[in-house]
């Protein structure tokens, strides 16, 4: 890893988490602690802010209306009040790094990713008030190790982020690995030197760091061993649950008439459809078009319809709730149950971990050739890692717990601070005098 600022740093710093599910921020003065950031909603205290656009308008007066833009809880209770008249985007952290994605037309505006990232950021600052006054004049900021998508492009998305960025106006932007930042946090405790390996689950990726910290009175060293990251996380597993229990209730192993032969409905429409990041792309007039058009020749439309209405009359939320409801009850019971209820779409359908973790075999599968491959790059076996850390979302479930207590055993396993421990790991980094071990290469330095 090679720094971008090598100067020290005596103010305040600003860690940000940029998620694909939340976003965390945390500040750090060189004081104690860092503070993780809180938004106060009516007096209701959230300590991450979801990473989620709404575009909406207000009528001013009769035959006047504003174009407006809200984000977080507030762009979800917006969404909420009134969803057929917003235009609703979550997981957009997913177009980061793809070629395919160029820009998005929304109130008659071309967003590029940057540009929807940036909007992002100002609103989340705008809410955060009081937190961030004075402004901090550095931002450390996490990147995955590897980027979510099929085809990702790791020098597009860094200078999609730098783009985004440097519209905040910060004296400083420093790109830190989230796994890295996460092991800065976790280092705090060590009384003795000890080899970690972070295991970060977020929305998009899931990445992997082994870090061997030397400690020595106060003064704490980092020898960055290797790293590793994955496209597979949290919307992975949703996309397993949406495939095998919501998409046979709209439509998808239905078949339909065309030129006398009765063909399977695309597959690819439930494909986009269970990816929270193509939703919005989802709703436009050609795709509508096509799916109405199947639904006609469709020997039973009645799956296609409702598919249709979800898509058209911005439901989905809905059905992200209780996707995400039934993962987290997943985590904690053998059986639950995954209910929609919105528009006509009625959907009650017993889930159960065995079936679950069974659709979700091959991802895990994957994650672990991750970690294997970190471990190569550090040149240890499962035996020279002291800790390991496990922090995200998707940590929770007890198939990545065991996953990690089969191969590392169960004392070695911690956990603690799952969705915060990255910002405040950025925000402490900020502090150093000198970033060189935990930095990674500026959009800059890379060539374009």
């Amino acid at each position: 890893m090679t720094n971008t600022s090598r100067r020290n740093h005596a103010g305040t710093t600003l860690g940000l988490d940029f998620g694909t599910t939340n976003t965390v921020a945390a500040r750090a003065d060189g004081f104690g602690k860092p503070n993780v950031l809180t938004f106060d909603q009516g007096g209701d205290l959230h300590s991450t802010f979801r990473s989620v656009l709404c575009f909406f308008q207000t009528r001013l007066r009769p035959g006047v209306s504003e174009n407006r833009i809200e984000a977080g809880p507030w762009g979800i209770q917006r969404f909420a009040e009134d969803p057929q008249h917003c235009r609703f985007l979550q997981s957009f952290k997913t177009f980061a790094a793809s070629k395919a994605f160029v820009d998005t037309i929304v109130q008659g505006k071309r967003y590029r990713f940057e540009d929807l990232l940036s909007t992002f950021l100002k609103k989340m600052e705008s809410h955060a008030g009081d937190a961030l006054k004075p402004r901090p004049t550095r931002l450390v900021i996490g990147r995955p190790v590897t980027f979510a998508g099929g085809d990702p492009d790791e020098d597009l998305a860094m200078r999609r982020y730098q783009a985004g960025l440097d519209q905040m106006g910060f004296d400083s932007i420093d790109f830190v690995y989230e796994p890295v930042a996460a092991a800065f946090f976790y280092a705090q405790r060590l009384t003795q030197s000890a080899t970690i390996l972070v295991a970060d689950f977020g929305g998009g990726t899931s990445d992997f760091s082994i870090i061997r910290f030397e400690k020595a009175g106060d003064k704490l060293t980092a020898i960055p061993m290797g790293a590793s990251g994955v496209g597979i996380a949290g919307d992975t597993f949703d996309y397993r649950l949406i495939d095998h229990v919501v998409s046979p209730r709209l439509g998808k192993g239905t078949r339909y008439r065309s030129f006398g032969k009765e063909l399977d409905i695309p597959v690819h429409y439930f494909a986009n459809f269970a990816r929270w990041n193509q939703l919005a792309i989802m709703k436009s007039p050609a795709t509508l078009r096509e799916l109405d058009e199947l639904a006609s020749a469709a020997i039973d439309r009645s799956g296609l319809d409702r598919l249709i209405e979800l898509i058209e009359d911005d439901l989905t939320w809905d059905l992200y709730r209780a996707v995400s409801e039934t993962k987290i009850a997943l985590s904690r019971d053998e059986r639950t149950r995954l209910k929609v209820v919105s528009g006509s779409i009625r959907i009650d359908e017993e889930v159960t971990r065995a079936d679950f973790e069974s659709w979700v075999a091959p991802d895990i599968a994957r994650i672990e050739e991750s970690v294997d491959e970190a471990l190569m790059r550090a040149g240890v076996g499962a035996g020279g890692i002291d800790r390991v850390f496990l922090t995200g979302g998707s940590s929770f479930l007890p198939v990545i717990r065991r996953l990690f207590e089969r191969r590392f055993g169960a004392p070695r396993i911690e956990t603690g601070d799952q969705l915060v421990s990255i910002a405040a790991g950025l925000a402490l980094i900020g502090q150093e005098e000198d970033l060189t071990p935990w930095t990674v290469a500026a959009p800059s330095t890379i060539a374009a």
